[in-house]
């Protein structure tokens, strides 16, 4: 079932114990992003409120005792859209809680899916479609999802990736 943006808001808000997101796409081309990726690559100075909604939601689900988890597969070099990311919204993301994982792919071919998904605990799953230029076509809720297939490639994620802060101290 096609998830219009209140219906994907209503499915992610009702998670109750953990959210995880395994993210495949070296580039997403989402319109709230524009004007912030251009702004980073002429070199102008990150806003304050950069990604403030998403880390305020982020600081209510930890402190409900909820988990957020994010594993990010990257192939080298990093894109610009990457390199935006890593500067502007992921340090601020792990400040508020979410546990984010790199999953460095390059020379390495791990079994995981081709799409990008949430899934929430462990239960409910949701796919996230894309274009090759990384402009989202739809959210698909998986009826009747096969659960072990996606814990499988949640945990094949999570065992590969390095958590942020020493991925980026690392690179």
């Amino acid at each position: 079932m096609l998830l219009g943006r209140d219906e994907w808001r209503r499915v992610f808000d009702r998670f109750e114990r953990s959210a995880f997101r395994l993210e495949l796409q070296q580039t997403y081309t989402m319109p709230t992003e524009q004007d912030g990726l251009r702004r980073f690559l002429a070199g102008e100075p990150k806003p304050d409120d950069h990604n403030s909604a998403w880390h305020e939601r982020i600081r209510g689900y930890v402190g409900a005792g909820k988990v957020v988890q994010r594993a990010k597969v990257v192939q080298l070099p990093l894109t610009e859209y990457l390199r935006y990311q890593w500067s502007w919204s992921i340090p601020e993301n792990v400040a508020a809680g979410e546990d984010y994982r790199v999953v460095d792919t390059t020379g390495k071919n791990l079994d995981l899916p081709p799409y990008d998904f949430w899934m929430f605990d462990e239960l409910v799953v949701v796919h996230l479609n894309y274009r090759s230029d990384g402009t989202q076509i739809s959210r698909e809720l998986v009826e009747n999802p096969n659960i072990e297939k996606y814990l499988k490639w949640r945990d094949i994620a999570l065992e590969n990736g390095v958590p942020f802060s020493e991925w980026n101290a690392r690179a």
